[in-house]
Formats: C-alpha cells, structure tokens, sequence
C-alpha cells in the first residue's frame, strides 16, 4: 500500500514520541478552530508550570467547576511588582472650604 521506508520512519517517529510520553490521536472540530487546537496541543506539550497551569484551566472550564477560591489572591502573588517596595500611601487632600 504505501512505501516500506516511509512506513518505518513513521513508527520510528511514533516510538519516540510514546517514549517522551506523547501520543497521537484525531479530533473532530471545526475548521476555523484548528489553528486554536494545534496552539494549544503545543503549548500543553512544553514543560513547566505555565503547561500545568493551562491543563488545570482548561479541565475546570471543561468540566464546569467553579473556580477555586484564593484564585485572585494567586494571581496577585504572581505578579512581577511582589517585593517591589511601592509606597501606595496617598496624601489626605481636605479639598476646598466653601459657603454653604
């Protein structure tokens, strides 16, 4: 049916992939969401915790759990301004004296 080599490359291939925990399959979607799918199949793949972080919002949105509380308190400890010493004090302005 097909080439012989072609089809060794392509176990080849596969083998490695199953060996880095990856596996292939098929989806039925829409056209105009296969760009969405392929970026998202990516970014799933990559390492770290912004992967994990997405797998776990993508399952909660997925499955219709409220979200977690402390999710805004997170988000705020994430923020690339923690341990930047602001002084956010604001100076006490009375306003203006006026006749009534």
């Amino acid at each position: 049916m097909g080439n012989t080599a072609q089809n060794q490359a392509t176990r080849t291939y596969r083998a490695r992939l199953a060996q880095r925990g990856f596996t292939r399959f098929e989806i039925i979607a829409l056209e105009t969401d296969r760009d969405l799918f392929r970026a998202l199949a990516r970014r799933l793949a990559e390492p770290g915790p912004q992967a994990e972080q997405l797998r776990a919002t993508v399952k909660s949105v997925v499955a219709g759990e409220p979200p977690r509380p402390g999710g805004i308190l997170a988000a705020l400890r994430r923020s690339p301004l923690v341990g930047a010493d602001l002084d956010l004090t604001r100076a006490r302005d009375e306003g203006r004296k006026i006749d009534l």
